[in-house]
């Protein structure tokens, strides 16, 4: 097998301008402390981080996350069929870091999917994003915002509204769990988020911000970046003071750190799988799942791009037909 150390993966990584952050040894890291094993492959001029999770007794899930990273990855599934074979994986998912042509081929989507893949129904990242652009300079990242997300960051300014840097992370967690509460989505243990930060902080990779009014807490986020681009991973808000639009102020700022730190694309990470049109014929009328923050973040001028994948690559094809059927069920529940 063409498995490496983690110090060879590092190495490995720094000859890559932007990799993606899920594909650095220091996620792996993270995940590896709540149940997922990491395995770095390489072949030739490629390679990808895996990450494996036990799901049955002598059954295991694999995932590649944003990965490979590099070209010619036909030469790398072979010495990734060896790890997943050795640790009794029923399939393998991928999720490449590869976005869709922006215009579809004659009207329809071409669906790309390598040899050995068939496409998946089922994705673990958000599939659909917007990106905004750093490159610019301030004003014209926000001449970019529609004009009420401009309003909304100036009132928060105006507001006296104060967005800080913070190490601590129990006043972003009490929000967190109060945002999971509203918006019925499931969060993460506060280990989760204090390992996260204490990983990508001493790489100086990760941002937490708090916004607070007279002295108190009202929102958060966390923020990360590898090369040249910045994730938004992670927010938190309070229900009271939201009149004083404090998110808004907090992605402006966050967006202000990412470009201090030579980012040139701002990924607001996640939005309704939809094109353009339906999302903002349905935005106003929608809050379910993503539609929520839709439209929130489409006012930060972002481009909409849609990731390539999920693809998935089976081992054991009995045990994969028992979770197709069990993400049918799942569906018609949802």
């Amino acid at each position: 097998m063409a498995t490496v150390s983690l110090s060879d993966w590092d190495d490995f990584l720094a000859r890559f301008p932007s990799p993606h952050i899920l594909q650095t040894s220091a996620w792996g890291s993270l995940k590896e402390d709540f149940g997922w094993q990491p395995t770095h492959v390489i072949a030739g001029q490629c390679g990808a981080q895996i990450l494996t999770k036990r799901v049955l007794p002598g059954v295991s899930f694999a995932y590649i996350p944003k990965g490979p990273v590099g070209e010619s990855w036909e030469q790398l599934w072979p010495a990734i069929d060896a790890v997943c074979r050795e640790k009794h994986c029923a399939f393998l998912k991928v999720e490449p870091d590869l976005f869709e042509a922006q215009e579809p081929i004659q009207g329809e989507r071409q669906p790309v999917v390598p040899a050995g893949f068939v496409p998946s129904a089922h994705g673990i990242q958000p599939q659909r994003t917007l990106l905004v652009d750093l490159t610019l300079d301030e004003a014209h990242i926000l001449g970019r915002m529609k004009q009420k997300t401009r309003y909304n960051i100036n009132l928060a300014l105006k507001k006296n509204v104060i967005v800080q840097p913070q190490v601590e992370l129990d006043a972003f967690y009490h929000l967190m769990k109060i945002t999971g509460q509203r918006d019925q989505f499931g969060i993460h243990s506060l280990a989760y988020y204090r390992r996260a930060c204490e990983l990508f902080h001493a790489r100086n990779q990760c941002l937490l911000l708090l916004a607070q009014y007279e002295g108190q807490p009202i929102s958060g986020l966390i923020a990360f970046r590898m090369g040249r681009r910045a994730w938004y991973f992670y927010g938190a808000s309070s229900d009271a003071q939201r009149d004083k639009m404090p998110n808004y102020l907090l992605q402006w700022e966050a967006m202000r750190w990412a470009k201090s730190q030579g980012c040139g694309q701002y990924d607001l990470w996640g939005v309704p799988d939809a094109d353009q049109a339906t999302l903002e014929a349905n935005f106003t009328t929608r809050s379910d799942g993503l539609w929520g923050v839709y439209r929130f973040k489409r006012g930060f001028g972002g481009m909409l791009v849609r990731s390539l994948g999920p693809w998935d690559r089976i081992y054991n094809p009995m045990l994969y037909r028992l979770y197709s059927i069990w993400l049918r069920y799942r569906n018609v529940e949802a």
